[in-house]
């Protein structure tokens, strides 16, 4: 009898939206963005074990908020590569995925995706697998517009619903400093608030330089769901000005749909002392300080 396939474990970093411009509207009524994205040296995790049939257990400190059934994307992540692989003429064994939830539920970190993102990197090494890189990236696309970019899991240029995925030049050293006020927020309901007119895509990044010039080009830039969201979450306002008010942030602003909101240093040290000022002053808050990846 041949020996099961070794268990694989896959990391799912947070990911943040450091610039997001909501540039139009199709008529399918899927907003388009453009949006720069990078991912922060904090993460989930996904297991996943060859099993009969497909279960998710659902661990960590964030587990109680996660929903663990048949809507959890990790779950939905590995039935449609299960299905895909079908397609290929592939049969594939279960799995028994286990995910280890430690970011913030809803929050605009993209912790659903990262995690999908995971579950189908770990699936495909378990399964031994090789879908094509435009069908793995379809496949993505139809769990969740954030999905692609969570798969490539670097720094990139996000367009379209989520389906153009540019990577972008390596970015500088930098520290983010996560603050979450312990908040879920629906990012359809964000959408739904937002009012006025769409924004030009940002400008080019081109090159960054220190993190003081990567700081500057962020602040010619914004996250046009901030306004929107602080209308249905004022507390957001509080977790800015927070944030604003540490020293040497560079800029502070709120990633994604929220309320997750980040603030940008140049060292560990100087982001250490940032979350643990935060953390005295807001102990109900979420807090971290994490290194943004290139």
């Amino acid at each position: 009898m041949a020996d099961a396939p070794r268990p694989h474990s896959v990391a799912a970093p947070a990911k943040i939206n450091l610039t997001l411009h909501v540039t139009g509207r199709r008529e399918d009524g899927y907003h388009e963005l453009d949006s720069l994205v990078a991912f922060a040296g904090i993460d989930d995790e996904v297991r996943a074990e060859a099993a009969d049939g497909l279960t998710l257990n659902v661990e960590g400190p964030q587990a109680a908020k996660v929903p663990a059934g048949t809507d959890n994307l990790v779950l939905k992540a590995a039935r449609a590569l299960s299905d895909a692989a079908a397609g290929l003429g592939r049969s594939v064994p279960g799995a028994r995925l286990t995910l280890t939830k430690n970011l913030p539920v809803a929050s605009g970190i993209g912790g659903g995706s990262a995690d999908a993102a995971a579950a189908l990197k770990a699936l495909i090494k378990l399964w031994d697998l090789e879908i094509p890189s435009a069908a793995l990236q379809e496949l993505a696309l139809g769990l969740g517009a954030d999905v692609p970019v969570c798969l490539i899991e670097r720094a990139a240029r996000m367009s379209g619903i989520g389906e153009v995925v540019q990577p972008v030049a390596a970015l500088p050293p930098a520290w983010l400093v996560l603050v979450n006020p312990g908040l879920a927020l629906a990012t359809p309901d964000v959408f739904a608030a937002r009012t006025g007119d769409f924004s030009a895509p940002a400008p080019e990044l081109g090159a960054t330089g220190d993190v003081a010039a990567f700081a500057a080009y962020l602040k010619g830039c914004r996250n046009d769901l901030e306004a929107p969201a602080r209308t249905l979450a004022p507390v957001i306002g509080d977790v800015l000005e927070a944030l604003g008010a540490c020293e040497n942030v560079l800029i502070s602003r709120m990633s994604g749909s929220g309320a997750t909101c980040f603030g940008l240093f140049d060292s560990a040290g100087q982001a250490e002392m940032a979350a643990q000022k935060i953390r005295s002053t807001h102990p109900g808050w979420w807090v971290e300080a994490a290194p943004l990846l290139d």
